[in-house]
């Protein structure tokens, strides 16, 4: 999930919502990376989401649905606003979360 957070700062870097929406290749690969951060989210431990209660799984886990099966609904707007408004909380998160587990 950090790997792809990683991979739309450097994909998106200082691009504007104007930037972002008027290439259908950069939409596509951060729409790419919003998925895979939904589907990982899934395989994280009930027990350790319990612990941040604040974080919506459900909604991060839903965003997955929505680009693999109403993609041709998907919104920019929407889309930027995960990656703009949801992702740096989120990207906190996994941090705590990396340090809260034993190592493997």
């Amino acid at each position: 999930m950090l790997a792809a957070i990683a991979l739309l700062d450097d994909a998106l870097g200082q691009k504007t919502f104007d930037d972002y929406d008027a290439s259908t290749l950069l939409r596509l690969g951060c729409e790419r990376a919003v998925e895979i951060i939904s589907e990982a989210s899934r395989h994280i431990p009930e027990d350790i989401k319990a612990r941040y209660p604040d974080v919506e799984w459900r909604s991060i886990a839903g965003i997955g649905n929505v680009l693999r099966h109403e993609y041709a609904g998907v919104q920019s707007e929407i889309i930027w606003g995960v990656i703009q408004n949801h992702l740096p909380a989120l990207r906190l998160v996994l941090y705590a979360i990396d340090h809260d587990l034993p190592p493997p």
